[in-house]
């Protein structure tokens, strides 16, 4: 992949698509705000999209591994096998990274060896492909290769791999890198906090990550100059808002980090400054100035600014949530632009306040895609991007979220929630 090339059009062209009209980009939402489960199976048709939802969870969660399972089947041919196990794209966002990801995911929830010893597979090629690359992030960049690969090698028991991937992950350096997600300093610190997750605590020392965090408040306080947004990033020229190029993304992985008071208070200042400058729709921009109210996805809009739920922010995260339910059933399959990626605000709003409507929101997004979507793609009314297969783009996505649907508890938009 060339530098910038896929997020740049995945992402940042979507502002720019020719249609004017709102709801040529979304599905009107026609589902019941809400349907209780029943369990008298014998009455309800599982053929319907009604009847899915009326579904006891425990016989949904079984239709939505089936699919999942089968999904992840057709991709792995699609993305690794046709391919003859090449790798041209490395990354977790079109390429074959992605594929490995949803191996990953496959094999915690089924506990295949068979997915676990692919998923590694796959890895190795990606790390061979990737190691000359300057990109730096867990998404489009070497750092989410060795992270992966060091999670995957510890689940296999193999030492030797996970020290290769540990140590390749060490010698990355930041040199004249952007701040966002995708491509920036941020990608690579939400790469270090996967790894101390999954690895251990302090597998990248908190001192190391909290002096890139550091360079990265300071750049966004020296931009805003002393605005009323204290905090303030460009991208090719453009001050974005959203979670793949801007401010969301900035603010969700800098949260975590081991910063000092007055630090913390800028981020908290500056993610005030967005909710207090949305749209009077409860959308955001994607960029400041803008007043295009037309984009509710992951990479521009409200999807990404509904995982701030502490309780100060609670509110506007569920305020976001309304917009997506309202104009979120995406003409698009995907995670970052898609279904598939605006049905995880619900998932995460439910994690963190187990309001079984969040479930239910969530639930009623998958259930479209796992009723309407084989259809809608074969009409060509639902669109699977440039790399149908990928997993933020296409098909992938869609199976990681119906893997996600079965202990939904547990579930995380990938490669942005930990």
């Amino acid at each position: 992949m060339q530098p910038h090339t896929a997020s740049t059009l995945a992402c940042s062209s979507l502002t720019k698509a020719a249609n004017p009209s709102m709801a040529d980009r979304y599905f009107p939402n026609e589902m019941p705000d809400f349907v209780e489960e029943e369990h008298e199976q014998a009455s309800i048709s599982q053929s319907t999209l009604h009847g899915l939802l009326r579904l006891p969870y425990p016989k949904l969660a079984d239709k939505f591994l089936e699919a999942a399972l089968d999904l992840k089947e057709k991709v792995v041919k699609r993305t690794w096998l046709r391919a003859r196990r090449q790798v041209r794209d490395f990354t977790l966002y079109t390429g074959a990274l992605g594929t490995a990801l949803l191996l990953f995911k496959a094999y915690r929830v089924t506990n295949s060896k068979s997915d676990l010893g692919l998923c590694g597979e796959i890895i190795r090629a990606c790390d061979a492909a990737s190691a000359e690359s300057r990109h730096v992030t867990f998404i489009c960049g070497r750092a989410g290769v060795c992270a992966l690969g060091a999670v995957v090698a510890k689940h296999v028991g193999d030492d030797v791999l996970l020290r290769h991937y540990l140590n390749s992950f060490r010698e990355i350096k930041l040199r004249d890198v952007p701040n966002e997600l995708l491509y920036g300093k941020v990608g690579y610190l939400w790469a270090c906090s996967f790894l101390n997750k999954h690895i251990g605590e302090n597998t990248i020392p908190s001192t190391d990550m909290s002096a890139i965090a550091n360079e990265i408040v300071s750049d966004g306080k020296r931009l805003s100059n002393k605005s009323s947004c204290p905090l303030m990033y460009e991208w090719h020229g453009k001050k974005y808002w959203g979670a793949a190029h801007g401010l969301a993304g900035i603010m969700h992985v800098l949260m975590g980090m081991d910063l000092n008071p007055e630090d913390r208070k800028c981020i908290k200042t500056t993610l005030n400054y967005m909710i207090q400058h949305r749209f009077q729709s409860g959308n955001y921009p994607s960029s400041q100035g803008s007043e295009s109210d037309r984009l509710v996805h992951w990479c521009h809009g409200a999807p990404g600014v509904a995982v701030f739920q502490d309780e100060q922010f609670l509110q506007a995260a569920e305020e976001a949530a309304a917009i997506v339910w309202r104009r979120g059933l995406l003409k698009r399959v995907g995670i970052c632009h898609g279904i598939s990626g605006n049905a995880y605000v619900f998932l995460s709003l439910y994690r963190h306040t187990r309001r079984v409507e969040y479930l239910y929101q969530a639930k009623a997004f998958a259930c479209f895609l796992l009723d309407k979507a084989n259809q809608l793609i074969e009409d060509g009314t639902m669109h699977t991007g440039d790399r149908p297969y990928s997993l933020f783009e296409g098909q992938a996505g869609m199976a990681y979220l119906f893997f996600d649907m079965i202990e939904p508890s547990e579930s995380r938009f990938p490669a942005y929630e930990l």
